[in-house]
């Protein structure tokens, strides 16, 4: 399976693992569970949404403004700058996990948390505050590999599709063979009400009121 050690390399991938450890409070092994079975899904979605010229050029944009992979450099404040608690400050664009999780999986959110929660047997709180700390730190990724490889809108398809493994083709059906993103992309949010970026926040911050 795909890990943050595979797409960050050993350290820096142990190293994220450890800090969404700890702020979700769960051991790593089931984190990293949780990862494994949530970073196909996130990159599936973004390959899905990338193969289209519109898709391709809006995310060029997000990762051109707001992702450098500065990101990756400040793994253990990630957290505080997500779940800073009601007074604190709006989190910078590059760590807006709301936002990006709303953009990548859309309605498919809420369905996503269930499925992963289903394979790491954390809960649906713990396994949202993972899902908000990992999307920062794939946009990050590829923000940074884009800049690295001076990939164009039109050449993220590929990338995307080299990540998933299936190289280019990848891309346009990035869910085939993979029952998760084929359950993700067909699955409404949770209160029906046509989009989910309340309900996985609510699930996190629900979370984490009651610890």
């Amino acid at each position: 399976m795909f890990s943050l050690q595979d797409l960050l390399g050993q350290q820096q991938g142990s190293e994220a693992v450890e800090q969404i450890s700890q702020n979700v409070g769960a051991e790593p092994s089931a984190v990293n569970t949780a990862i494994q079975a949530a970073l196909p899904m996130i990159l599936g979605s973004l390959a899905n949404n990338a193969a289209t010229p519109q898709g391709a050029e809006s995310l060029n944009t997000a990762l051109e403004q707001d992702h450098d992979g500065g990101v990756l450099d400040n793994l253990g404040g990630l957290g505080s700058m997500i779940f800073g608690g009601q007074d604190a400050a709006p989190p910078p664009r590059q760590a807006d996990a709301g936002g990006i999780l709303g953009h990548i999986l859309g309605n498919n959110q809420a369905p996503v948390v269930e499925e992963v929660s289903n394979q790491s047997g954390l809960g649906s709180g713990q396994v949202a505050q993972i899902l908000m700390m990992l999307a920062p730190i794939v946009m990050g990724y590829l923000g940074q590999k884009k800049q690295q490889e001076n990939v164009s809108a039109d050449g993220l398809g590929g990338l995307l599709g080299g990540l998933l493994g299936g190289g280019s083709q990848a891309a346009a059906a990035p869910s085939s063979g993979n029952p998760m993103m084929d359950m993700a992309s067909g699955a409404l949010d949770r209160d029906g009400d046509g989009s989910s970026l309340d309900d996985i926040a609510s699930m996190a911050f629900d979370y984490i009121n009651k610890r």
